[in-house]
């Protein structure tokens, strides 16, 4: 993961706006996306942004800006084409690139918390590269996931980068801004590993009953 991020860092740095747009895009929309480092690189533009940073971005409304904006147009991409091919998008085997198990992960998510999940599953990892993919295949109201997508690309896009820039500032951030980006990562997984201890408490409670005597 250090290295990706570091990677993906470094390109950023090069390409500025044009190369965080492209991999926030490819995070939010295309489905071979999952694996890239969205929260932390947000974290780690909005910091470039800041004087702490050396202003090797632009100013953080441009960055933000950028940001919200590639992740709703990625969302877009990932609702028409689970709108266009449907649920045979999903059928898969098991690669390098697609584990259908995330897809699964994903369904879930989004039949617990309907329409919200556009919002919630922005700061949820693979789940939100997958979300906008399953509501274009379950043929989820255009306008209702359009009005969802905007407010939660701007939540995560906007607000992410921005914590980065004033967070940045902090010297103890500053000088450790790796673990600091890292720590945003582990707090944006947290929601999933919640659920899964959920899900396997719940699963326990009704073995345990079935198999226990009337």
């Amino acid at each position: 993961m250090l290295g990706l991020l570091d990677f993906a860092n470094r390109w950023v740095e090069k390409g500025g706006l044009v190369v965080l747009g492209i991999i926030i895009f490819a995070e939010s929309g295309l489905l071979i996306g999952f694996f890239l480092p969205g929260d932390s690189l947000l974290f780690f533009a909005g910091f470039l942004s800041s004087s702490a940073g050396g202003n090797l971005l632009p100013p953080l409304p441009w960055v933000a800006l950028t940001a919200a904006g590639a992740a709703i147009l990625g969302d877009q991409v990932g609702y028409m084409i689970g709108h266009r091919f449907g649920p045979t998008v999903f059928d898969k085997p098991k690669s390098r690139f697609f584990n259908p198990d995330y897809v699964v992960k994903a369904e879930a998510f989004f039949e617990k918390y309907g329409p919200k999940t556009i919002v919630l599953a922005r700061f949820v990892p693979i789940v939100r590269t997958f979300v906008p993919t399953v509501a274009g295949a379950g043929k989820m109201h255009y306008r209702t996931f359009l009005t969802y997508n905007i407010v939660g690309g701007a939540l995560w896009g906007a607000g992410i980068t921005t914590l980065g820039f004033f967070l940045g500032e902090i010297e103890a951030v500053k000088n450790n801004i790796e673990i600091a980006a890292i720590v945003i990562v582990g707090v944006s997984v947290l929601p999933i590993a919640i659920e899964l201890l959920r899900h396997r408490k719940a699963a326990k409670a009704a073995l345990a009953a079935a198999s226990s005597p009337d």
